[in-house]
């Protein structure tokens, strides 16, 4: 078989790797033949190594070729592995391409029953697909060719790098979104905030309000419940009095009963006497209000009497004011007739002197009409272009004066409207 490896081209290294290999292939058909009593469930035929075990694997494989082990005895399933292994490029090939197709999968996940659930366990190796990755490993360390899965792997880079760039663009539009619906409910949140200080400055103002209308009418009543306590306490001392005095009067007149009839016409006298005091004080009191009336009424005719000679000043000095003005307009109106009598004469000679020019130009005209006729009767075909030109000029001269006559017009009226309106 060594020749027969030699003979494709294997190193001796690579010879080495291979018996190493075999060695691994026993101790993991043993330990699948333990662990098939131990699983509850069986994986696919179709299940594939992990990374890490690929990872551990490819380790080995690295210190291998580094530093190669003793070379031991081949046994049955070495001679196994290399019957299996290919004898053309074209076989090396195929593994490869079907390698590139299987890829790795990460296959059943089996548990124990002793162990918790959530404890996964690696997946079970299989001899087909150990001895795939093998042979596929060997020959690209023999051969130095890289795999076919880089196309693959270069492909679903490109992909994931798409799927990124589409992955940030979205973050990006989230973003912005998330900013624009932030500053959004932030604006929300500053207008509610001036709305509700706005509103509690309004309240505050209106409580303000309330307390002082609170504060007046709580003086007022305090002012009132004063006042009626006062009345009612002088009511009642009124009252006592009345009473004593009426108590006292009774008395008196229970007394002066059983007195003699002199005593009677003393206590008329007195009564008398009592009752013209009791009138001349209120006359009295009405006269002293009189004066203070008449002083009132004396003090309210002074004040008239001063505005009616300040209305009678300011009357009189309108009046003179009014005679100037009226005098002047008197002067205005003068001058403005006289004026306007001038202007009027001015336009009367104006007119006829307007007519006396329309007829010198009619009678010139009429000349003028009179010699074209003789020089067209006279002339030749030259003759006719020059008079015609003559003509054009002489109605351009025409038109100029009519224009001058119309302005003159228009400012003799402007004129005349203007005295109007004065």
């Amino acid at each position: 078989m060594l020749t027969f490896l030699h003979t494709l081209g294997f190193r001796p290294k690579v010879l080495e790797i291979c018996r190493f290999c075999r060695q691994e292939l026993e101790a993991s058909l043993r330990g699948v033949c333990r662990a098939s009593h131990s699983r509850l469930s069986v994986p696919s035929s179709s299940g594939l190594l992990k990374k890490k075990p690929e990872k551990t694997s490819e380790l080995r494989l690295r210190r291998l070729v580094a530093c190669p082990p003793r070379p031991p005895a081949l046994g049955f399933w070495g001679s196994l592995c290399l019957c299996v292994a290919p004898k053309e490029l074209e076989d090396r090939k195929k593994i490869q391409h079907l390698l590139a197709l299987l890829g790795t999968d990460s296959g059943e996940v089996t548990y124990f029953c002793k162990e918790p659930p959530h404890k996964v366990r690696a997946p079970l190796l299989t001899y087909k697909t150990f001895l795939f990755q093998v042979l596929s490993k060997l020959f690209y360390v023999a051969s130095g060719e890289k795999p076919e899965n880089e196309d693959r792997y270069n492909k679903d880079e490109q992909t994931l790098l798409l799927q990124v760039e589409a992955l940030q663009a979205q973050l990006e539009e989230q973003a912005k979104l998330s900013k624009e619906q932030t500053e959004a409910l932030l604006e929300d949140r500053r207008i509610r905030i001036e709305e509700s200080l706005v509103q509690h400055q309004r309240d505050q103002e209106k409580i303000k309000e309330l307390t002082q209308n609170y504060h007046k009418v709580q003086n007022l009543l305090h002012e009132s419940t004063r006042d009626f306590l006062q009345m009612k306490f002088d009511a009642r001392a009124n009252e006592k009095s009345w009473m004593a005095e009426k108590d006292m009067l009774l008395r008196k007149l229970d007394k002066r009963k059983g007195a003699p009839k002199w005593s009677r016409i003393r206590q008329g006298v007195y009564i008398y006497i009592c009752v013209c005091v009791s009138q001349s004080q209120r006359l009295q009191e009405r006269l002293t209000q009189e004066q203070r009336l008449s002083n009132m009424f004396r003090e309210q005719c002074v004040s008239l009497e001063e505005q009616l000679a300040k209305i009678r000043e300011e009357g009189d000095v309108g009046r003179e004011i009014f005679k100037e003005r009226s005098e002047k307009m008197g002067k205005r109106l003068q001058l403005m007739t006289q004026r306007y009598e001038a202007l009027e004469k001015r336009r009367c000679m104006e007119v006829e002197g307007f007519k006396t020019d329309i007829k010198q130009l009619r009678q010139s005209l009429k000349e003028v009409e009179r010699l074209l006729f003789k020089v067209t009767a006279t002339a030749g075909p030259e003759q006719d272009l020059a008079i015609l030109q003559e003509v054009r000029q002489g109605n351009r001269r025409t038109k100029k004066i009519q224009g001058e006559l119309k302005n003159l017009k228009s400012k003799i009226y402007g004129l005349e409207n203007e005295l109007r309106a004065c």
